[in-house]
């Protein structure tokens, strides 16, 4: 056994660095076989890859590309700004809050429900109450058996959260809970539900109750905070990571001056908000924005007069709703568990996951068992929790953390100038923001170029549909709720209501020419993208030519055909066999492939349009439906 020596240095020391201008130029040499001929930086600039709110993913980071949004230092956990997180210890100790969140109505199944999700691994409740879910009336049923001293309760009940915070109240005094054993969120949150909604018509008098409840916390129930940040309207409506972050500012710069007017002290105002943010399954800007959102609101208290102990924030994460897809809604289980990840690397306090039937109603039992299961498998099996702050010191990491910060500092201070959250919410500026950065998502979904496993890419025609109880009405007037499926869904709801209609499903025949080595990759990209649209893909015979392929087409079924092979087999035969399927009435006829200097050619021939990746799937694909008059 050979023993190195104790001389302190490194086993690489041996090794020179490499500079980033050798890492340049192996990377151009790569590139210039795929046909980029570029040089130095623009080797950085071709690999990039852009993100919302101007932000940019290099391809290569070193350590001078990690600075600070206002300054270098990101200090240590526990410690201002707090990027590294809330605690010094994180959630090292015993994890995070595992958070169940419960819609359901009934208050007899709802406590069912809660039961079983206190015996397995939950360690508090996130409960609707009033027009949301369980009746205020009702809380005591749908609570019975709980030991409220060890579960918290976090309370979403919009306009009835005096009433549903009463009741809690009354449950604490009837059970004897010790008043600081009590813990939650009484969830009063007026601007989210102006948010939601639209109407601002109550505004004063739900932000005046939110103090009332505020003070009696502070004074009698010093573990239980008032008022959540809820940044989840501006998440659904659409908004970038960024606009979440400037609009979860202003919203709780606005609960800091109502409290603070009513009396409390900054510190004491400070401790009576959390701040609940959505994870999605891009995993890195989830860390980010999770970092920079206790950053940012440090900042936020420290001018306010807030000592640096008040300053942590108290961050409630819930895996995103939009991400959620109502086909093939198993992948759920994949996003929520990559976005549960990130919140738990990011620092999260407590994590709400939802079950991967969100989308479609009231989850079952397995679906609640999942969700839960989730936290614990990341936790106890993984051990995520076991190290503080486990992105910290990632050159990305931190460089993205900073720029994202410098965005949302930038949103919230135009928030600011246009009078506040309230101000902005009423005027429709944030609205239209919103509805903006949705309007270039949607278009990089309708190009796949944002692709959405299940619905965009490999979806799956012959699923069974899940079925599931309906969830209360959501509360509509005011920011809209967006979902990544949803383009392609209204597309596979009118192929279903044409399967329903007339027993088959609308159909395009794939024209396959040559051999399967020449075909099968287009072959494969056709019918996942007409598949994505409900459309069924027909391929029957192997391959087809100028003579068969009349007949191959009528035997098909369909009105559709797309050609699918090789450039060469192109040049020999496309031209022949779309002129045989326009004299058979197939229209329209599609290419799959980009046309190149033969596209006059072809057209010419009747091919009526080319699909290829990058193209509008969602354009094609309705056009599709409406000329062979689906509804």
């Amino acid at each position: 056994m050979t023993v190195l020596p104790d001389d302190g240095l490194s086993l690489a020391a041996e090794f020179p660095d490499a500079s980033r201008a050798q890492w340049q130029s192996l990377v151009e040499g790569v590139l210039r076989k795929a046909g980029k001929d570029v040089s130095g930086e623009a080797v950085e600039d071709a690999l990039s890859t852009t993100l919302e709110d101007g932000l940019t993913t290099r391809p290569l980071y070193t350590a001078p590309d990690a600075p600070g949004a206002f300054g270098d230092a990101v200090g240590l956990p526990g410690f201002a700004p707090f990027t590294r997180g809330a605690a010094p210890a994180g959630a090292v100790a015993g994890g995070w809050d595992v958070r169940q969140r419960h819609t359901r109505p009934d208050a007899l199944r709802t406590n069912e429900a809660v039961l079983s999700d206190l015996e397995n691994g939950v360690t508090s409740l996130w409960l609707a109450v009033g027009d949301r879910g369980v009746p205020a009336a009702a809380l005591g049923t749908a609570l019975r058996g709980v030991l409220l001293d060890l579960a918290p309760v976090v309370l979403d009940a919009g306009p009835d959260t005096g009433a549903a915070a009463d009741a809690l109240f009354a449950l604490y005094e009837e059970r004897g809970v010790a008043r600081e054993a009590a813990g939650g969120n009484l969830g009063a949150d007026p601007l989210g539900h102006v948010a939601r909604t639209g109407d601002p018509g109550a505004l004063d008098q739900h932000t005046a109750e939110a103090a009332r409840l505020a003070l009696r916390a502070h004074e009698e129930y010093p573990g239980l905070r008032a008022l959540t940040v809820d940044a989840l309207p501006y998440h659904e409506a659409g908004g970038s990571a960024a606009q979440e972050l400037g609009a979860s500012l202003a919203t709780g710069v606005a609960y800091l001056r109502a409290l603070t007017g009513a009396g409390l002290p900054v510190d004491a105002a400070c401790g009576q908000l959390e701040f609940r943010y959505a994870a999605t399954a891009d995993q890195f800007l989830t860390i980010a924005k999770l970092r920079a959102a206790r950053r940012l609101w440090s900042r936020v208290a420290e001018v306010c007069g807030a000592t640096a102990a008040a300053a942590a924030q108290r961050q409630h994460v819930v895996t995103s709703p939009v991400m959620m897809t109502r086909r093939d809604p198993w992948v759920n289980m994949l996003r929520t568990t990559v976005a549960t990840l990130a919140a738990g690397v990011g620092g999260a306090d407590s994590i709400t996951v939802l079950p991967f039937d969100h989308a479609l109603g009231l989850p079952d039992a397995f679906a609640r068992r999942i969700a839960r299961n989730t936290s614990a498998i990341l936790m106890e099996e993984s051990h995520l929790a076991r190290v503080v702050d486990p992105a910290g010191g990632s050159w990305y990491v931190e460089r993205l953390t900073a720029e994202l910060a410098d965005a949302a500092w930038s949103w919230f201070q135009e928030l600011e100038r246009a009078g506040g959250q309230a101000a902005a919410l009423a005027s429709g500026l944030v609205g239209e923001r919103l509805a903006a950065t949705w309007q270039v998502r949607a278009k990089a979904l309708a190009k796949r170029r944002e692709p959405v496993t299940g619905v965009s890419e490999f979806p799956l025609l012959s699923e069974a549909p899940v079925e599931r109880d309906p969830a209360p009405a959501a509360l509509s007037g005011g920011l809209p709720k967006v979902r990544r499926d949803e383009a392609y869904e209204a597309l596979r709801a009118r192929s279903d209501a044409h399967l329903a209609a007339t027993g088959a499903r609308p159909r395009v025949f794939l024209a396959a020419l040559g051999p399967a080595a020449a075909h099968t990759a287009r072959v494969t990209f056709a019918a996942n993208l007409f598949q994505a649209g409900g459309i069924e893909p027909v391929h029957d015979p192997l391959s087809v030519d100028a003579g068969s392929v009349a007949g191959a087409f009528a035997r098909s079924g369909a009105h559709v055909a797309c050609l699918c092979s090789s450039d060469a087999l192109y040049e020999e035969q496309a031209a022949g066999v779309a002129a045989a399927l326009k004299a058979v009435g197939a229209g329209p006829v599609f290419l799959a492939g980009r046309p190149g200097e033969r596209e006059a050619a072809f057209t010419e021939a009747g091919v009526d349009a080319f699909v290829f990746a990058g193209g509008d799937a969602v354009a094609v694909l309705t056009s599709v439906l409406d000329r062979i008059g689906v509804a």
